[in-house]
């Protein structure tokens, strides 16, 4: 998750804290003044955050009733679905989310993978010893000493249980791929929805020219994706103002037009009376009801963006009271034309004001969709950076923020499954299938995980815990158990996509945590290279090496493995580290840090950028060396070795492992270690990454036995 500073490993980021130094003092600056503002800075983030993080939630109205399958419906069927809908938004959106889980953050950082990384750090829960990452700040809770405070019984069984503790892993990383998986379909069924309103005052209009329509909408929102989101981002929260204000006054005229008394469905004895009298059918509905709520675990996921009390005011002071008028303005509307919910939101919207109204539900369904693709983008960039899924190419599209990124390959598998999607399943009621899986079993997830965090870390009464859990589990239990049914008849696609996006993910971290737990166990020390190049057999050949690593107390393996079959070092070899921090540039002063290993000509560097900052390997080659001659000022004998050295020519060597599963290793390492060397051979290579000539890159190859 996101901290002040942090380090990345060559070949995919693993991601550390960041101690001191001007860019982490002015990211906690920051930090601070956004968290501590007053209230008219609050009041504007808020307004910020309608076109960044409720763009689901806001354009549900369009696809709720559609999603439906009612037959015959009454008055009391639209009763009883209001009173599920209010409550799932108060309870979901207001009680879970707003009141509980925005308070689970990871260093202000939401989301399912944020509570992991928080857990991780607070027991002993990691499905590997190499990935505790504990701040000074922030001492071990199951560490009695450090806090005075014993270890709660699940922190025990999680830290006994290792079938426990990879579950819990693949749960998290699962959470996640159900949000890229709302990547998918948020777009393809907002903007399919926003457009089937021509069919109202054009009949005529068929499916398939609406389908089309928004397919190619959809392609060239995609196609804009690499120019960046910038030029355009000041229009998002004024569309979605727009919409957020527009569609509850619409509501507020369809209550008192078609149905004033609509509020005393809010009675929580309407929903008891709709199950009594659909049973099954009603049980089934869920799958469409569930619908109001997307967008709910965005609001959390994007919490690293915006502040907590920001998203806060936004929600309950709009976002909330928008949906709760505009769906009871719909379901008054539905009450006195019970057929008509299969158009329920066009429907509803009077004549006079039917064109702006479709203008703006169409800009607010493509705002909604640039939300969830920026966001997808964000994911994966993180994932890419935390070294929790193969290297892809990001590419940061403003030299002002941070979290504005392009993946070219994330970006045309998300349009080819968009358009897919569109074309494919066509109906809304397919796909609003299809999205209600995604929906629930994200939030059922996040409460499954919101529980563990108030079990191990704060420490909550079990009464407490339970008076949260049980409702919960069992009101989201039954809608997994409702969009389950909806599975073959479209929900299997993003079920699908996010089991594969998290069995890619696990298997990428579990090797990578594997292959650290390795080295770590294997390192280099500075006494043992001296030992090595003290050995008569080993010569010290004329050149420039930079050898990369990503280990910094100590050495690589490879590098013993070099030294042992070459039987040489080159006269100047330079260990280097990147370090990637979360600011635009690095002040030039501490880009690179250089420092001496003990052998002579053996020396360390840690090169620090910035998501702004391009790293060219010729230049860094000729940076790094210019550092080392500052550095050596006044060592006259080693300044004219680094520049003979330099004369000779330069060369970046790279290790290369591979893992070697013995037959007694276990059945789980066989088939995972397997799973990471396939995605390893096909993804992207670290050194081209930074731009090294061919002729200058030289890997090493080594076998890890297991």
């Amino acid at each position: 998750m996101r901290r002040n500073g942090a380090h990345v490993d060559l070949e995919g980021g693993h991601l550390s804290p960041r101690r001191g130094g001007a860019s982490g003092a002015s990211a906690a600056a920051e930090h601070e003044q956004a968290e501590g503002g007053n209230l008219r800075k609050d009041l504007l983030l808020a307004y910020k955050t309608l076109g960044v993080v409720f763009g689901g939630l806001v354009t549900s109205p369009l696809y709720v009733y559609p999603s439906m399958n009612l037959a015959s419906p009454t008055k009391e069927d639209y009763m009883g679905l209001y009173s599920i809908m209010f409550w799932t938004l108060t309870l979901i959106g207001v009680v879970k989310y707003v009141g509980t889980a925005l308070n689970a953050d990871d260093h202000g950082e939401g989301g399912t993978f944020a509570m992991y990384s928080l857990l991780c750090r607070h027991a002993d829960i990691g499905i590997l010893p190499s990935k505790k990452v504990y701040s000074e700040e922030e001492p071990l809770l199951h560490n009695q000493s450090a806090t005075g405070r014993r270890p709660s019984w699940l922190g025990k069984f999680f830290e006994r249980s290792i079938t426990a503790r990879r579950v819990l892993l693949f749960m998290a990383i699962l959470g996640m791929c159900m949000l890229i998986g709302d990547g998918i379909l948020t777009p393809a069924i907002s903007v399919l929805s926003a457009i089937d309103g021509l069919r109202g005052p054009f009949p005529s209009v068929s499916k398939p020219v609406v389908e089309a329509l928004s397919a190619a909408i959809l392609i060239g929102l995609f196609l804009l994706q690499k120019y960046g989101t910038s030029k355009v981002s000041f229009l998002f929260s004024p569309i979605m103002a727009a919409w957020t204000f527009t569609t509850p006054i619409i509501g507020v005229y369809s209550i008192i037009h078609y149905y004033p008394g609509i509020f005393k469905a809010i009675s929580p004895h309407y929903i008891v009376r709709f199950f009594l009298r659909n049973k099954k059918e009603g049980w089934r509905m869920l799958g469409g009801t569930v619908l109001c709520i997307t967008g709910a675990e965005a609001m959390f996921a994007d919490l690293g963006h915006f502040s907590k009390k920001g998203i806060q005011i936004a929600f309950l002071s709009s976002i909330y009271p928008s949906l709760v008028l505009t769906y009871a303005g719909q379901t008054a509307y539905l009450i006195n034309n019970v057929n008509d919910f299969s158009d329920g939101f066009y429907k509803f919207v009077p004549r006079p004001v039917y064109w702006p109204m479709f203008v703006i539900a169409t800009l607010a369904a493509i705002v909604a969709s640039q939300s969830l693709i920026s966001a997808t983008f964000s994911v994966i960039k993180q994932s890419v950076v935390l070294d929790y899924f193969p290297r892809v190419k990001v590419v940061h599209t403003s030299q002002d923020k941070e979290g504005e990124v392009y993946s070219p390959e994330t970006n045309y598998i998300l349009m080819v499954l968009c358009v897919g999607v569109v074309l494919g399943f066509g109906a809304g009621n397919a796909i609003g299938n299809a999205f209600g899986v995604v929906v629930i079993m994200v939030m059922l997830i996040t409460t499954i995980m919101l529980a563990l965090v108030m079990i191990i870390i704060w420490r909550t009464p079990p009464a407490l815990v339970a008076l949260f859990f049980v409702p919960f589990f069992v009101m989201e239990g039954s809608y997994v158990s409702a969009v389950f049914t909806k599975i073959p008849e479209g929900g299997w696609l993003p079920f699908a996509v996010s089991m594969i996006l998290a069995l890619i993910m696990f298997g990428w971290y579990y090797g990578r945590q594997r292959k650290m737990e390795y080295e770590m166990a294997n390192k280099v020390t500075v006494e043992r290279l001296a030992e090595l190049l003290a050995r008569p057999e080993v010569q010290r050949v004329p050149g420039l090496c930079f050898f990369y690593s990503n280990i910094q107390d100590g050495l690589t393996p490879v590098l013993g493995h070099y030294i042992k079959n070459m039987g040489s070092l080159h006269q100047a070899t330079v260990f280097v580290t990147l370090r990637y921090l979360l600011v635009a540039k690095v002040d030039e002063r501490e880009r690179i840090l250089v420092r001496r290993l003990g052998p002579s000509g053996v020396y360390g560097c840690t090169v620090q950028y910035g998501y702004a900052d391009s790293l060219c390997g010729g230049d860094l080659a000729a940076q790094v060396a210019s550092s080392l001659r500052r550095h050596l000022a006044g060592a006259d004998d080693e300044a004219a070795l680094l520049e003979a050295a330099w004369n000779a020519g330069v060369v970046h060597v790279r290790g290369k492992m591979r893992f070697y599963v013995g037959e007694d290793a276990g059945w789980f390492d066989t088939v995972m270690l397997g799973f990471y060397e396939f995605l390893h051979g096909i993804c992207r290579s670290a050194l081209p990454a930074l731009g090294m000539p061919l002729q200058q890159r030289v890997e090493i190859g080594m076998l890890y036995k297991v």
